[in-house]
């Protein structure tokens, strides 16, 4: 995401514009001059997201680049717990990516994120990410999926399993995104779930390549237009 597909983005009626560098990953991190141009260009009721980076196990590393979000206008700060194998390991590194940002006083939300496809690399179970977020402090939770592709987030987690997640958090006062190769037929899924934010890319490019997509207003609108039939329901 840069200037020019944000302003797509928000022309298309999106309501957070995310910032990510595909080419790091599913979670990578983008320049700070990248996130201060979209945040420059996008309107302040449109807020913009930042991510961080799909993180090894490595708090301090983690804390730096939060706070660079921070400072550079991200109104949400998410980072990717992919080197965490366990929670308490999850929970230590997002404390210093909460005290990072909130403890200098800058008021980004903080985002915990965690990836679908888990067992492939012996990652931190994301089912487990309300429990860590609530402890670290952080304001919100997603899901995602590492490896674009073959697989989605309904492929990898069941219903059943991301309604209690979804509950979870929302018990701990949380902020639940939903991610990971989804597209307009999943709306209605999502909406049914719960989730409070959906995160598209691919699915409103111009292309299905994750790396040379570009995202379109048009794609966008669509999206806006199903999420908007389903409230007036």
């Amino acid at each position: 995401m840069d200037r020019v597909e944000a302003l797509e983005a928000f022309r298309g009626g999106a309501q957070i514009i995310d910032v990510k560098n595909p080419r790091e990953g599913a979670l990578g991190a983008n320049f700070p001059r990248v996130i201060k141009q979209v945040r420059e260009a996008i309107p302040r009721n449109v807020e913009v997201s930042a991510t961080i980076g799909d993180l090894p196990n490595l708090p301090g590393t983690a804390s730096l680049a939060a706070l660079g979000a921070a400072v550079s206008g991200a109104d949400y700060v998410k980072a990717g717990l992919y080197g965490v194998g366990k929670v308490r390991e999850a929970v230590g590194l997002m404390q210093e990516v909460c005290g990072a940002v909130k403890g200098l006083g800058y008021p980004s939300k903080v985002v915990a994120a965690g990836y679908a496809d888990f067992n492939d690399f012996g990652g931190i179970n994301p089912l487990a990410l309300p429990r860590i977020a609530y402890k670290a402090g952080a304001d919100g939770v997603l899901i995602d999926v590492k490896v674009k592709g073959a697989r989605k987030l309904f492929d990898l987690i069941n219903h059943k399993d991301l309604t209690r997640f979804i509950t979870d958090a929302h018990g701990y006062g949380l902020t639940v995104a939903l991610a990971g190769s989804l597209d307009r037929g999943d709306v209605a899924k999502l909406y049914e779930l719960g989730a409070d934010i959906m995160g598209v890319r691919r699915a409103v490019c111009n292309s299905r390549s994750w790396l040379t997509g570009r995202v379109q207003e048009k794609a966008v609108k669509e999206f806006v237009a199903a999420i908007e039939a389903l409230e007036r329901a």
